[in-house]
């Protein structure tokens, strides 16, 4: 009987974290669909212009990639990141690194292939800035997903240990 308890109270507890664990692996990533600005064929443009990640902090790198830019080109986003260059081939890639002094919020980047003078433009997500994670010793806090997964595990925790503590002090008929 008792093993049927705690086998009771530890189902108990995988399905409080399985049902927080959606929303710890959420995302603010805009769904799907293609990416990018002017479209055609060769020689027509970059297109099909990604990020990634599309959410960054300050002081991160962010890949970009692009299609329609056989020679090459360049990626600029003003205030957020200096003008990189474009790799050849397809797709072409740039690696951009975020200056510390980003303004949070959703960003625009444009793309502009070396052998064509039309521009794409992506959006981006600059996310609110954070200490540096170097040695402190836990100076930086739990996010709140984690800290509801915490509190959701003491609560059956401590409801468990209730019921085991009422039920183990019932007198037993015939025992002394």
């Amino acid at each position: 009987m008792r093993a049927h308890r705690a086998l009771t109270m530890t189902a108990a507890a995988f399905v409080a974290v399985g049902l927080a664990a959606p929303f710890a692996l959420a995302s603010n990533e805009p769904a799907g669909g293609p990416a990018g600005g002017p479209g055609g064929g060769p020689g027509g443009g970059p297109r099909n212009v990604a990020v990634s990640p599309y959410s960054v902090h300050p002081g991160s790198s962010m890949e970009v990639k692009a299609e329609g830019c056989q020679r090459g080109g360049t990626v600029w986003s003003p205030g957020n990141f200096e003008q990189a260059n474009l790799s050849g081939g397809s797709p072409a890639f740039a690696t951009v690194h975020i200056r510390h002094n980003a303004r949070p919020g959703d960003q625009n980047l444009s793309v502009k292939c070396h052998d064509n003078s039309l521009v794409a433009t992506h959006r981006f997500r600059v996310l609110e800035g954070r200490g540096a994670q170097g040695g402190l010793g836990g100076s930086i806090g739990p996010s709140a997903t984690e800290t509801a997964i915490g509190a959701g595990l003491v609560g059956v925790a401590a409801l468990g240990a209730g019921i085991h503590v009422v039920r183990r002090r019932r007198p037993v008929h015939g025992r002394v």
